[in-house]
């Protein structure tokens, strides 16, 4: 049933779309070319309405009632997508907890030396912080 509602609704919006066009407007329009003049009255010279404009007030009823047809359809039906409420959502994975013993210093990586700097016996090079100046060279 929807899908002939609109079927005509599609139909409808086409034949109104060339019915507007074909009208005489106030500079002839494209009525003009195809002998939309006077010479289309229903009923002679004193006639209320052309027959396109008859057409077009027939069209237009046509359209608003499937228009409203089909947007009362899609208010009451539910959504094509529905959830799937039996499988439950997988847990995230959790964070990696911190050693015990208290707060844990940052690792700090260890810098290459160059070739040519000898480093004193026994002494460890010194970290590098972003951010902080570079030690001075002896």
């Amino acid at each position: 049933m929807i899908t002939l509602v609109t079927i005509i609704h599609v139909l409808v919006c086409v034949v109104l779309i060339l019915v507007i066009l074909l009208q005489a407007g106030k500079g002839g329009g494209m009525g003009a070319a195809f002998g939309g003049g006077g010479s289309q009255t229903v009923f002679g010279g004193r006639g209320a309405q052309t027959f396109l404009g008859k057409v077009t007030s027939a069209c237009a009823g046509i359209f608003m009632l499937t228009s409203l047809t089909l947007a009362y359809h899609a208010s009451h039906t539910s959504s094509v997508v529905r959830p799937d409420r039996s499988v439950a959502p997988a847990p995230l994975p959790a964070a990696p907890a911190p050693p015990s013993g208290g707060a844990a210093a940052p690792a700090v990586p260890s810098v290459p030396q160059s070739p040519g700097a000898e480093q004193p016996a026994g002494s460890a090079p010194a970290p590098v912080v972003p951010g902080a100046p570079a030690p001075a060279r002896k």
